[in-house]
């Protein structure tokens, strides 16, 4: 397995803070993602690098043990476990996993670990390890996520099947097993972890599988009652608004909120929340007669 500098690839330094990778790792993905560069094998191949990077640089543990091992930072329990002794001698100031005096860790693990097949033998076995799970982010338009379809993914140049199940939420993880690094020595594949980003720009907002909106409602039905056409997130309903509804006046639509995830034909609920629409430019009959009443009032 070639190294790869994962500072290099977010464009920072080892003395970058929490912040600082998190800054430079937004720049990187928004440079590199699929939909900004459509069938570009590199910049796909550059993506993926950028989120195994983030993956391993935001967290403080396995950034510890990569500035330490470099790319055998996943194998750094074992190798304290079995000859750690020689980890406590003085690293190397350059490549992360710098050391023994000359030779690096990486020239260590293949020798304890086997880099042709021999592996790290405990007790006359070879030891297993699981590949390296794999991190992606992936963006779909709140229309999407409302019914379930298919979707292809390229992850590290394979692609991949996936039925997104309608009601999928902003923000949720799905894990897709075996899809990530191979494993080692014979050890199981790592997984795939898909993080999904719901852009809403519809006048519905969304709270779990709730949808909240307003209508607006004229003066004149608000006061004498009356039907009205309102938005649903996929179609139009006929309501009937009481004499004297007041603004603000809340009504709930059971069924006709957002998909339950996984749960075929189960829906939320819609919230709808009246907004009392005055009139305007009123004729000089209009406000001799809105004067009347205001006098009987």
């Amino acid at each position: 397995m070639a190294f790869i500098d994962y500072y290099s690839v977010l464009g920072i330094d080892k003395s970058a803070t929490e912040a600082d990778i998190k800054k430079a790792y937004r720049k990187q993905a928004r440079k590199y993602h699929p939909d900004v560069n459509p069938d570009d094998k590199n910049a796909e191949q550059k993506f993926t690098e950028v989120n195994e990077a983030n993956e391993v640089l935001s967290d403080p543990e396995k950034r510890k043990k990569y500035d330490k091992y470099g790319k055998d930072w996943k194998h750094a329990d074992q190798f304290e476990q079995a000859g750690g002794g020689a980890g406590r001698q003085q690293r190397g100031q350059g490549n992360p996993g710098a050391g023994f005096g000359g030779a690096d860790y990486s020239d260590f693990f293949e020798s304890m670990f086997g880099g042709s097949g021999g592996g790290f033998r405990q007790g006359g076995r070879s030891t297993k390890f699981k590949g390296q799970d794999f991190n992606a982010q992936l963006e779909l338009d709140i229309h999407d996520a409302y019914t379930t379809h298919k979707k292809v993914l390229t992850v590290n140049g394979e692609n991949i099947r996936l039925t997104i199940a309608a009601g999928i939420e902003d923000g949720q993880t799905i894990k897709i097993k075996g899809k990530g690094s191979p494993g080692i020595n014979g050890g199981p594949n790592g997984d795939l972890y898909i993080k999904f980003v719901i852009k809403n720009n519809t006048k519905f907002t969304r709270e779990g599988n709730n949808l909240y909106s307003t209508v607006e409602v004229d003066l004149y039905t608000a006061l004498l009652g009356g039907d009205i056409i309102a938005d649903t997130f996929d179609g139009k309903v006929k309501l009937k608004v009481a004499p004297e509804t007041q603004n603000g006046t809340k009504v709930r639509l059971k069924g006709k909120g957002f998909p339950v995830y996984k749960k075929e034909g189960e829906f939320g609920d819609l919230t709808l929340t009246y907004s009392i629409k005055n009139p305007t430019n009123l004729s000089e009959e209009e406000k001799k007669l809105f004067e009347e009443l205001q006098k009987l009032r």
